[in-house]
């Protein structure tokens, strides 16, 4: 009878103890549940009120945003606030540097968390990063900065350079990406930043190549003997030419005049030079091209023949001007191969 209540006991403390595991399991399951943010492509929207921790590298510093990339290629867009807290990680006692919000520059390998706010972004209560993370940021950015500034006067003086900038933003995400591999040691840190020079070397030397251009294509208009009056068939390729240019990034024009053997020098320079300025007139007041995209025109007289002056079909290939589109080849990225076409038809 004893053993028998004690064996009761026993298979009762069993069934509890199978009881309070089986809860246990079910509130770890709960625990380990995963944030609710949800992913739309390649962008992260958080929840309003929801607490987030992410962990990546800033591609994008704004007023009071910066853009955090972490390591599965998810971006989260995170908000500064005057109550936001940023210190590098702590070390003893876990008391860590208080730093500015200035310093969380692109490049920077972080830690943020806080909740999620009303626009789907990362309202930011705690930033954290480690300071040889920083350093790299600084040196990434201190190159980036220059190299900015330089893309900004190019715009300038091209007009249409906007589209290059957004590229050099993509080469400065790379260089941000190659920082994040800078933790581990000094051997590691050394490389991340020959990796870093290295992109930013590229860069430079695509920025140098603005001033380069590369000939796209080539019209050949024709003019009657001592004529400078442009053709119904001239002004149908300076149409073409128009249309094509205008259609195309960072472009300029080279107009050259030319004429054949007969008369003298003088008088054939000069008449070289009013067919070049026919050409430029017609492009001007007909296809509105900007002056700045002109290279100034000149005329070459006899010079330069493409056909034997001796003949008469030869002397109306040289009465001729010739037209070159000229492309911008630091906007080209990767530079087109341009294949040089040959002077077709010519002028007198």
């Amino acid at each position: 009878m004893v053993f028998r209540r004690f064996r009761n006991v026993g298979s009762l403390s069993l069934a509890i103890g199978a009881l309070l595991i089986s809860a246990s399991m079910a509130m770890a399951s709960q625990s380990k549940q995963p944030a609710k943010a949800t992913n739309t492509g390649s962008g992260r929207t958080v929840s309003s009120g929801e607490k987030m921790k992410v962990k990546g590298v800033v591609i994008r510093r704004d007023a009071d945003t910066f853009l955090v990339r972490d390591a599965n290629g998810v971006d989260t867009t995170v908000k500064l606030t005057d109550a936001t807290s940023v210190k590098t990680n702590g070390g003893f006692l876990k008391g860590g540097t208080k730093y500015g919000q200035t310093n969380i520059l692109r490049g920077l390998n972080l830690e943020v968390e806080g909740r999620g706010g009303s626009s789907g972004e990362l309202v930011a209560e705690r930033v954290r990063f480690n300071e040889a993370d920083l350093r790299v940021a600084r040196s990434v950015e201190s190159r980036a900065a220059p190299l900015e500034e330089r893309a900004s006067t190019t715009e300038t003086k091209l007009g249409q350079v906007e589209e290059n900038a957004q590229r050099l933003s993509g080469q400065l995400d790379e260089l941000a990406a190659v920082a994040n591999t800078a933790k581990g040691g000094a051997k590691a840190a050394q490389e991340s930043a020959d990796a870093a020079i290295s992109g930013v070397n590229a860069t430079n030397d695509r920025i140098s190549s603005l001033d380069d251009y590369v000939p796209q294509t080539t019209a050949a208009v024709n003019f009657k003997v001592n004529s400078a009056i442009l053709s119904d068939d001239a002004k149908a390729k300076l149409d073409e030419l128009a249309t094509r240019a205008m259609n195309t990034k960072g472009y300029v024009l080279e107009v050259s005049g030319y004429t054949d053997a007969n008369g003298g020098v003088e008088k054939n320079r000069i008449l070289s030079q009013h067919r070049a300025d026919a050409v430029i007139q017609y492009l001007v007041e007909n296809h509105q091209i900007p002056l700045r995209r002109i290279v100034t025109p000149y005329g070459y007289g006899k010079t330069n023949p493409v056909a034997d002056n001796t003949t008469k079909d030869g002397r109306a290939q040289n009465r001729r001007v010739e037209v070159k589109l000229l492309v911008n080849k630091g906007l080209t990225a990767p530079a087109p191969t341009v294949v040089r076409p040959t002077s077709s038809g010519a002028e007198e």
